[in-house]
């Protein structure tokens, strides 16, 4: 009696063992690029809650990562890198956003020389910037900028979660 206790018992630990093996593994969830956060009028929006992309509209190869890395040292959170459609001459830089008159925008561009903020839709999540020719580098920008209307910020994932 004991033995067929004992093999029974064996047998379920067996196949018990043999699902938990062969049970496939669960699927990783993917993130957002960055989550649409609120910012109401006075809030202050720094360079860790703004979503940066960055496109090269120059011959020079690696300029898009080059100001990627540099504006990630300062604080904002990265975007997708590449190369934009064509090149668009010595424009220096132009900060494409949907919402031009934003706290975000006007924190980007203070990074800028001389960039111009066009309300422009893009596929990627974010502002984005695009850099050609003329482009002299990013500066060192104000550490922070005062919201004067509600709006929104695309802001990092893993920030707004905590």
């Amino acid at each position: 009696m004991t033995l067929a206790v004992l093999a029974l018992v064996f047998v379920i630990g067996v196949a018990w063992a043999w699902s938990s093996v062969t049970e496939p593994f669960p699927e990783a969830e993917e993130q957002p690029a960055c989550i649409e956060t609120p910012v109401a009028a006075g809030d202050r929006v720094t360079p860790g809650l703004v979503h940066v992309n960055v496109l090269n509209a120059s011959g020079t190869d690696g300029l898009a990562s080059e100001t990627m890395e540099a504006l990630a040292r300062r604080g904002f959170a990265e975007g997708a890198t590449g190369n934009a459609a064509a090149p668009t001459g010595e424009m220096g830089a132009v900060i494409w956003t949907d919402d031009p008159d934003g706290a975000a925008a006007k924190l980007l561009q203070s990074y800028f020389v001389s960039a111009q903020i066009v309300e422009q839709a893009t596929a990627e999540p974010g502002i984005t910037v695009v850099v050609g020719e003329g482009f002299p580098g990013i500066k060192a920008g104000r550490k922070g900028v005062k919201a004067e209307t509600d709006g929104f910020v695309c802001s990092p994932p893993d920030l707004v979660a905590s």
